[in-house]
């Protein structure tokens, strides 16, 4: 299994463009896989660059319903004519940054044909299977950080119920997480894969706070007590990630835009 990553906060080659959000091509022994798509068209340059032909992808997978990684979706829809794209049934519900800043996904784009809309859990085959966890106990708090979605006219705090996790089972289990809203310590609760690769949104963490530098300090003893091997980036915030690195040493590592990681 070959994980590209075709956008992400940094980058490590200055030839590719770099943005906020999150785009990997995922090759498997079956399938060519787009999950997410960056906030535009900056992934498809990314992975011409890089020699990846996204023409040829027959399955996407959308994370959750958040402009970062779906705001290339329409793009990915023209380039390719045959790839179904799998997503959560509530993933366009209007979602949005404080009262104001609207991060949702193109609404014009909810009746496409190659949309498959799924609920808690759907097998696509025996190699790739999808989950929201929805149903299971969060273990651990869960911060929205002032993220809310819109339901009748009135802003709720986003109960994330539209973010979904690829798992992807070959001689070894990998979960790809877009940003782990639910909860990095959460997730690996429920599902406990050998490699996960994702955001940790712990950007928003303060190090000028002692209460936040705890919750750092208590995920990395929580996360280093699984045997997994972790690569994240994104929401995860590049000094939060030094932070965890320092301690979780060989366990974690960063991947950014250009990045090419075989499992």
């Amino acid at each position: 299994m070959k994980v590209y990553t075709l956008v992400e906060n940094t980058t490590m080659n200055q030839n590719l463009g770099f943005e906020h959000g999150l785009s990997l091509y995922i090759e498997t022994r079956h399938h060519k896989i787009l999950f997410d798509t960056g906030q535009s068209d900056l992934f498809i340059k990314n992975a011409k660059a890089m020699g990846v032909h996204l023409e040829d992808v027959d399955i996407c997978i959308l994370s959750h319903g958040h402009y970062d990684h779906g705001g290339g979706l329409k793009t990915f829809l023209q380039l390719n004519d045959h790839a179904k794209i799998y997503m959560n049934k509530e993933v366009f519900i209007p979602h949005y940054n404080g009262s104001e800043k609207y991060i949702g996904l193109d609404q014009d784009l909810k009746n496409e044909k190659r949309f498959v809309y799924i609920d808690d859990e759907y097998n696509i085959d025996e190699e790739l299977t999808l989950v929201t966890c929805n149903k299971k106990e969060c273990k651990y708090p869960v911060e929205c950080y002032g993220l809310n979605r819109k339901v009748d006219a009135t802003l709720l705090p986003d109960n994330f119920f539209h973010e979904q996790y690829l798992i992807v089972k070959e001689d070894i289990t990998v979960v790809f997480s877009g940003c782990s809203h639910k909860g990095i310590l959460n997730i690996m609760n429920w599902l406990t894969p050998e490699v996960l690769v994702g955001g940790f949104h712990f950007k928003k963490l303060d190090f000028q706070k002692q209460e936040d530098c705890k919750v750092l300090e208590d995920a990395c003893e929580e996360l280093m007590k699984y045997p997994t091997k972790y690569y994240t980036g994104h929401c995860t915030g590049v000094e939060q990630y030094q932070f965890l690195k320092e301690r979780m040493k060989d366990q974690l590592d960063y991947i950014s835009t250009g990045s090419i990681v075989e499992l």
